[in-house]
């Protein structure tokens, strides 16, 4: 991400700090700008139930969210046995990329400016993902949004989690800051 030597600004981040901290700080009535709420990680998470089963389709799933995300993923692990679900402790059940800095802030633009209008039907999103300290955590249907996916290549579709962990203390500075960033919510 450089240019001739100089490190570049993501286009997110520079949106957040030339628009959403005036809009934020005249909203809230801050008086110093370390006060408003941003950004600290994205977590992307995907449950695999046929993980277990068939590890081809874990290891296409874990490139295809590693070429979305430009990280690569975490394979996550069955803490317990549950014998209703045919699960052991250790099996691989899910895959989860944690990103922060400039990475996260390049996937939140890929994701808002890139992906989501490529979502079928997309009237925006509730704003019932929060949890009561900012966070929002919001769930998508199919990968084949993000045009790094390779559509003949797919295997399985398979939806994944994403959580935009905040510094916001409530949930209308979290739901604010989203919006000033560009995340659509549904209209009441």
């Amino acid at each position: 991400m450089s240019v001739a030597g100089k490190a570049t600004v993501p286009r997110m981040l520079e949106k957040y700090r030339k628009e959403a901290v005036p809009a934020m700080q005249k909203e809230f009535n801050y008086s110093n700008v370390m006060q408003l709420p941003r950004l600290q990680k994205i977590v992307v998470n995907m449950g695999i139930k046929e993980a277990k089963d068939d590890i081809k389709i874990l290891e296409q799933l874990a490139m295809e969210l590693g070429n979305i995300t430009g990280q690569k993923p975490l394979v996550t692990r069955a803490k317990k046995s549950i014998s209703a679900f045919k699960l052991r402790e250790g099996l691989p059940v899910g895959l989860k990329v944690t990103l922060r800095g400039a990475k996260m802030y390049e996937f939140v633009d890929r994701l808002f400016n890139i992906a989501m209008p490529r979502i079928r039907d997309f009237q925006g999103f509730s704003d019932k993902g929060f949890d009561g300290r900012g966070n929002f955590t919001l769930g998508l249907q199919e990968q084949t949004i993000f045009p790094e996916v390779v559509f003949d290549k797919i295997k399985k579709t398979q939806g994944m989690d994403i959580s935009f962990v905040t510094s916001a203390k409530t949930n209308s500075e979290g739901k604010s800051l989203l919006q000033n960033l560009g995340l659509p919510f549904k209209k009441k």
